[in-house]
């Protein structure tokens, strides 16, 4: 075994070695648990995504089962969730011009494509893009999201005829365009399915308060006359693959969307995947998740759903309830068929009032008040961020939310990148104190800097530490000797090459001698190609920087010095 070395990580339906009835029954009691919250939260989130509530109950069976063959994850519960709803919303309803069935094709056809980019990803073991996506721009999204999502169902929570928008401003200006419209009953509904959402959550968290809620609001909408807006008749029976009918504009229309969609849910599902994964001391591949996902998102297109995701909520409770393996989510997906089967008609009394209100307290978790608070006092350029991303997203709409949080993080990066840290080893008020050793007393000749740059130079960085070498002369008239410690230095192109070799040139010129200390391997052999007449002189290069002040401050007799052209060898790793 080579040392080092991680083991592979888990493959598909390695969870069935040693499945035994311990398992099963922790898989089965997880499996039904979530079940039960997953049966309301899922025509919530289908009502969020504008397609009819049985969609998503569709969208909890067979991709669950598909994940149950692919995934790696024993606690994560994939289904519809609020974010992928919201992102479908703001994709299709531009596109379906509020004709129900096309609406459905699209949402359909979203998914598709967004299995698809995820299936490509994952067989090009590209689950390192997530990356791109830094933890600051992820919570300033969510929270901005959440906003959104919170918005688009107090039409619902109101009873009122609102339009739908992609962001804020136009969400609130229709809002209150309908204010005078407000259906007391159904408002009266909205709020008290919230409190005792609220109330269940915090007094009898293991009660299932979403199933409870809907089952009261059911019954109280099929025995009092309140005018409440319901489901109606919702068709009953499992879903059969179809392929979505839908033109090839519509595929290339729907690209951007489905690419951030892939990347978004990959994200949420992969992050909350890794927390548990650790609780539980499993591991899980990053890239059989991305396919597994994938495939996921192929069958919920290929049975009439839209897309999905690994959720936050139902996640964590699966792990609360002891799940092990990903055969709890196929019990899940059992349960949920039974319900699309067999009890559809129950629901036809359902308000969307009580929908609206389960999505409204789950939003709520996905605005993380104390991590922004804590990216922004851990790091400003971060926390900018993620106050970008998150007015971005509520103001402009969640996909160019996203986009314009992913353009600052890779500026807040770019900048960091072009803005090199150069620290003055041992400077304290004016002279320069490096550490005593046996053969080298301390050393307080304000003649002589010792600068140590931190990180690689490239081009990108290279003219800043080549600016700050050439302004010494002006900004210290009494410095004799610079010495550059290269020990941070893990690289260097050929820009950067040319740049430094510049700059310590103009240093000779001006009479302040110039020596290199620890300098690596990597970087000796491409300044040795660079073949810059600054560079060559090999005495001046040392092994240490103890070596290159005592070079300085006490020079060897020139009958010890090395040859002109002649490498100190030792130390020059």
């Amino acid at each position: 075994m080579t040392v080092g070395r991680q083991p592979p990580p888990p493959r598909p339906l390695s969870w069935r070695h040693g499945y035994d009835r311990a398992t099963l029954r922790a898989d089965a009691t997880a499996g039904l648990t979530v079940a039960v919250m997953l049966v309301p939260q899922s025509m919530a989130y289908a009502a969020l995504a504008g397609v009819p509530p049985v969609t998503g109950l569709y969208a909890s069976i067979v991709p669950l089962l598909v994940y149950a063959l692919l995934g790696t994850s024993g606690q994560l519960a994939v289904g519809p969730v609020a974010i992928t709803a919201l992102l479908t919303a703001s994709a299709v309803a531009p596109l379906a011009e509020g004709d129900p069935s096309r609406y459905a094709a699209l949402a359909a056809l979203l998914a598709l494509l967004v299995g698809a980019i995820q299936l490509l990803l994952g067989l090009l073991r590209a689950g390192v893009l997530v990356s791109f996506l830094s933890h600051a721009v992820i919570v300033g999204f969510t929270g901005g999201a959440a906003v959104l999502i919170g918005a688009s169902q107090l039409r619902d929570a109101l009873g009122v005829e609102a339009a739908r928008a992609d962001a804020l401003p136009g969400t609130v200006a229709a809002l209150a365009g309908a204010l005078d419209e407000t259906h007391l009953p159904t408002l009266v509904l909205a709020v008290g399915a919230v409190a005792a959402l609220l109330a269940l959550k915090r007094l009898a968290p293991r009660l299932p308060g979403p199933l409870l809620v809907v089952a009261a609001g059911t019954a109280l909408a099929a025995t009092v006359d309140t005018g409440v807006r319901v489901l109606g008749d919702v068709p009953a029976g499992l879903p059969l693959p179809t392929w979505p009918a839908a033109p090839l504009e519509d595929v290339v229309t729907l690209l951007p969307a489905a690419a951030a969609i892939a990347v978004i849910s990959y994200a949420e599902g992969i992050s909350v995947a890794k927390a548990l994964a650790a609780r539980a001391r499993q591991r899980i591949g990053d890239n059989a998740e991305l396919r597994a996902v994938g495939g996921a998102n192929v069958a919920a297109g290929l049975f009439a759903a839209f897309p999905v995701a690994g959720g936050f909520s139902r996640s964590a409770v699966a792990a609360d309830a002891g799940a092990r393996t990903p055969a709890a989510g196929a019990i899940a997906a059992l349960a949920v068929a039974l319900v699309a089967a067999l009890l559809t008609p129950l629901l036809s009394t359902l308000p969307y009032a009580a929908l609206a209100a389960i999505v409204l307290v789950a939003v709520v978790g996905l605005i993380d008040v104390g991590e922004a608070r804590h990216v922004l006092r851990t790091d400003r350029a971060e926390g900018g961020a993620l106050a970008v991303t998150f007015l971005a997203t509520v103001l402009l709409g969640v996909e160019l939310g996203l986009l314009l949080g992913v353009a600052a993080s890779l500026g807040v990066l770019l900048w960091r990148v072009s803005r090199p840290h150069i620290a003055e080893l041992g400077r304290v008020e004016g002279t320069t104190l490096l550490r005593s050793t046996a053969r080298w007393p301390t050393h307080r000749d304000p003649r002589v800097a010792v600068l140590r740059v931190d990180g690689p130079l490239h081009f990108a960085d290279a003219a800043r530490v080549a600016d700050a070498l050439r302004a010494l002369p002006a900004a210290r008239p009494e410095l004799t000797a610079v010495v550059l410690d290269a020990s941070a230095v893990s690289g260097i192109d050929a820009s950067a090459a040319h740049d430094v070799a510049s700059a310590l040139a103009e240093l000779d010129d001006a009479g302040v001698e110039v020596h290199l200390a620890t300098v690596r391997g990597p970087v000796r052999d491409v300044l040795d190609r660079a073949d810059e007449a600054s560079l060559a002189d090999h005495h001046r290069w040392h092994a240490t920087v103890e070596d290159a002040v005592l070079a300085v401050v006490d020079p060897p007799s020139p009958l010890l010095a090395p040859a002109q052209g002649e490498r100190a060898p030792a130390g020059l790793v």
